[in-house]
């Protein structure tokens, strides 16, 4: 690699290639009250320390920059170490250079022409620096607020509870938890189940409800929407679902539903059309339809159907978002729940599939029938596209989800390779859309997470406690708390064992302690400085930083107990105490708040 004006010292040279720096993103934002995070990623191990120079770009013309601040480095993965500050602009304007010093004592200036020599001149010449012409608050990403204290719990309706067993189709099978549930089974769960465990869902501490589909549908999973505007009649009526989310509300709950926009049900009225009137039908350009008729009749493969679908599902044919038809319709279905039943939030399914355009155009509907909604996407890989501050305020936060369940229950993944994932993806996204991450360990998805940890209980313990002590918002899949099992869909769907209802109830009190802890330390958590640790091989720790408040946790994953020396603790599983010490026992853990 060609030095830019550095000397040489040895033979290390900085590592120029891996210097990162990008304007209005994640790398440079709005924050909160009017600050700014600038954020550089280096190669790690490379860089000692980095100033940052920063000042309006006005005054720049005629005194340079008006300030310079130290960065701290706050975070480190496999390959970078990743670096921020936080400052504050008197004129909304500003611009910046880095300064950056390596371990054997270089320096360079790093701006908008990459990285010069860190001359008087070139920290001074005016072309060097990263410029933010005017922060303008609308550009920000907001979030609302009372999300990042909330703790969330997700219910399939057919297998919550049942309230109304009027209301049961037709060969409805007996409540049981221990049957494997079969792809086309009901057992007759309902919106009024929910109302009747809503004491028990806040004895638990939960503050948010997401509702799988409720709107009228075939199928027992309701994901291929006949009827938008209806709720299905299995599951009840509006005015119970008007009474549902009423009851929430003073408890203190808010309500999230999901929203199927990315295709309908094969019997909704439109594609029925379709169907029978083919290429006059009024409907046709809703869909992406490559020919017609579009009949699935003596189709060999279902990659050869004749138009999209959800994967090859001819039962969920692909809607056509971008047609101006499609998207006012759904938008009146958006707008519709909030205006009529007041909810608080829409979890947006296969969002990836569809267009941004749809999505920005959704985002400013909502939030014009109610500023403070929460816009969750379905997308189970990095999304920076869809978290710039004009479509969703979070995603379903998989690869978080991945990489706990890989370290903790599935036991494939090193310690360091799973603190370096944990730190990388800590810096995918601007602080505020962190803070309202939606964090989950499972799903009606994915494999329940005892499932996962072949029956362990101890190590679901482990998973949800650090899932519990990460930036974001926490979410609890039905029954988890009361020790549901199940493999992949359709067995992560059981239905609920209330007969495990007890005071007890191991797991059951032990989410309920955690949730109480989450509640209590979540300033911490939101705000705090994070640092995560191997302090022995497969012993990790966990701290947070904030104001004054420590938060510490320490996880012993091997295969010795590990000893330290006694104090106030929070919440101890698998864990003994001694005189003068505690012992954490394999697979055990201990909170300290």
């Amino acid at each position: 690699m060609r030095k830019i004006g550095i000397k040489t010292l040895g033979d290390k040279l900085m590592e120029l290639t891996a210097i990162y720096h990008r304007t209005e993103s994640e790398f440079a934002y709005l924050y909160k009250d009017k600050k700014l995070h600038i954020r550089i990623r280096t190669k790690k191990g490379d860089i000692e320390s980095i100033n940052l120079h920063y000042g309006d770009p006005f005054i720049f013309m005629e005194e340079f920059y008006q300030d310079t601040k130290k960065m701290a480095k706050i975070t480190s993965d496999a390959l970078f170490d990743h670096w921020q500050v936080e400052v504050s602009v008197d004129f909304a304007r500003i611009q910046y250079l880095f300064e950056l010093k390596d371990t054997e004592g270089q320096s360079i200036l790093y701006g908008d022409k990459g990285c010069v020599e860190n001359s008087l001149e070139n920290l001074h010449a005016i072309g060097n620096g990263f410029k933010l012409p005017y922060l303008h608050e609308i550009d920000a990403c907001m979030v609302p607020d009372w999300v990042s204290n909330t703790v969330w719990y997700q219910i399939f309706p057919e297998r919550f509870a049942n309230g109304n067993a009027r209301l049961d189709p037709e060969g409805t099978l007996d409540w049981d938890s221990s049957i494997t549930p079969s792809s086309d089974d009901f057992f007759g769960g309902d919106l009024q189940g929910i109302i009747d465990h809503l004491d028990y869902l806040q004895d638990l501490g939960i503050t948010g409800l997401y509702l799988c589909p409720i709107f009228e549908s075939t199928s027992n999973h309701k994901y291929n929407t006949t009827d938008y505007f209806e709720i299905d009649r299995h599951f009840g009526d509006k005015e119970i679902f008007r009474e549902l989310v009423e009851q929430a509300h003073q408890r203190g709950m808010k309500i999230m539903l999901d929203a199927v926009f990315n295709h309908i049900g094969s019997q909704s009225p439109q594609w029925q059309d379709v169907v029978k009137n083919g290429e006059q039908s009024a409907y046709k350009d809703w869909f992406h339809i490559q020919q017609f008729p579009v009949t699935t009749e003596k189709l060999a493969n279902k990659r050869d159907l004749p138009y999209h679908a959800f994967g090859f599902e001819d039962y969920m044919p692909k809607l056509n978002t971008a047609n101006p038809e499609v998207k006012d319709y759904l938008l009146k279905v958006a707008t519709y729940w909030i205006e009529e039943f007041d909810i608080d939030a829409w979890r947006l399914d296969v969002a990836n599939e569809i267009d941004h355009q749809f999505w920005k155009d959704f985002r400013k509907a909502v939030l014009a029938k109610k500023p403070d909604f929460y816009i969750l996407g379905e997308v189970w890989h990095t999304s920076q596209p869809w978290l710039n501050g004009d479509e969703f305020h979070a995603v379903m936060n998989y690869p978080l989800s991945d990489s706990i369940k890989d370290y903790f229950l599935r036991g494939i993944k090193k310690m360091d390779q799973f603190i370096d994932e944990i730190n990388g993806q800590s810096m995918y996204y601007k602080q505020q859309i962190s803070e309202v991450m939606f964090n989950l360990l499972d799903s009606h998805d994915t494999e329940r997470i005892l499932w996962t940890a072949k029956e362990d209980v101890q190590l679901v313990k482990s998973a949800l406690a650090f899932l519990f002590l990460q930036k974001g918002t926490p979410c609890i899949y039905y029954g988890t708390e009361l020790s549901l099992t199940g493999g992949p869909d359709p067995d992560c769907r059981r239905c609920t064992p209330w007969e495990r209802v007890s005071s007890d109830n191991d797991m059951l009190n032990f989410i309920k302690n955690l949730i109480k802890i989450r509640k209590h330390a979540s300033a911490t958590i939101q705000n705090g400085k994070y640092s995560l640790q191997e302090i022995k091989s497969d012993v990790l720790t966990l701290q947070w930083n904030y104001d004054g408040q420590v938060l510490k946790a320490i996880f012993n994953q091997s295969k010795e107990d590990y000893l330290l020396e006694k104090e106030a603790v929070a919440l101890v599983s698998n864990c003994q105490e001694l005189e003068n010490q505690l012992v954490i026992s394999p697979k055990g853990f201990v909170i300290f708040h």
